[in-house]
């Protein structure tokens, strides 16, 4: 797959002016994005990659409390067969009460690692309305009516080593999801974005104090297939440890997955039937569909429009 020179959109959250316009308008044409002035504290994700990164070299059997045998997707990821030099702590729902405090004693965490998780997990929550509303506004809507969701962070480590350069390190994929806020590494890159247009990669170039925001598949359902639920993966490209925080943005539990009504008139059709997300995404698994195929089980017979 080809390499092109595009850059990925930079949108200043700070600036109000046609905000909900340009942040549409990145969804269609790329499904991938920068945000900056985002109104997290740069020193608060600061402190939390420092957080994340001592949890994740926290011995194995600490870490495997953090598993879910049950739901594994929901748990931590141990390094495996498919990705030996990754391995991810999940705080699953972090919004519910006591997500928060149950995931930091599982992993024993002190109280000044507390404190920063709090911090960064309700700055995050906050973000995540915001950037919500105001696609809901940039598609013609009342921002108000944004519903959050299940939000699931995971903290993710990328072990490289000379022998890792060139292979990747999470293979071509969209997320299942609404869309994903993406605290990526500030001094080591990797992320590869798709043109959906040429299909070349795009690199997601590093850009401190910045957040990326990837469309996922529910996000193209959502907007009834305005929004590009962007393939993306990760490639190792020099031997050092490559630490993200990756929130997932996920439909709101027991409502199936649809496009938004207001969407929908004699002009523009549902492409989509209501479906619900959990199936969805064992669907994914079982189908070998990682980068959405498996959305066409719930396409209706209307043509999608590009």
């Amino acid at each position: 797959m080809a390499r092109t020179t595009k850059a990925v959109p930079i949108i200043d959250m700070s600036d109000l002016s046609n905000l909900p316009e340009k942040l549409v308008i990145a969804c269609q044409e790329l499904g991938c994005l920068r945000l900056i002035n985002h109104r997290i504290p740069i020193s608060l994700m600061s402190e939390m990659r420092a957080v994340v990164r001592a949890l994740l070299d926290l011995p194995l059997d600490v870490k495997m409390r953090n598993s879910n045998p049950q739901e594994p997707s929901k748990g931590y990821t141990p390094p495996n067969l498919a990705s030996p030099f990754f391995d991810s702590l999940s705080l699953y729902d972090m919004v519910s009460p006591g997500a928060v405090e149950g995931f930091c004693a599982q992993m024993d965490a002190s109280p000044k690692q507390r404190e920063i998780i709090h911090e960064y997990t309700s700055a995050l929550s906050q973000l995540v309305k915001f950037l919500g509303s105001k696609l809901m506004e940039g598609l013609g809507l009342n921002g108000e009516h944004f519903q959050q969701g299940i939000c699931q962070l995971k903290m993710n480590k990328y072990n490289y080593g000379p022998e890792t350069v060139g292979k990747t390190g999470a293979v071509l994929h969209s997320d299942a999801g609404l869309f994903t806020i993406l605290h990526d590494d500030d001094d080591v890159n990797g992320l590869e974005a798709v043109d959906n247009t040429t299909g070349e990669l795009v690199s997601v170039d590093p850009m401190p104090g910045s957040l990326v925001v990837n469309v996922g598949d529910v996000g193209k359902v959502w907007s009834n297939g305005r929004f590009c639920n962007v393939k993306h993966q990760v490639k190792c490209y020099k031997p050092t440890t490559r630490i993200t925080i990756a929130l997932f943005v996920l439909p709101p539990k027991d409502e199936k997955v649809e496009v938004l009504p207001e969407l929908v008139d004699p002009d523009h059709p549902p492409l989509y039937i209501p479906f619900d997300f959990e199936h969805y995404r064992k669907l994914r698994i079982s189908t070998s569909s990682p980068t959405g195929e498996a959305l066409e089980f719930f396409r209706t017979n209307q043509e999608l429009v590009k």
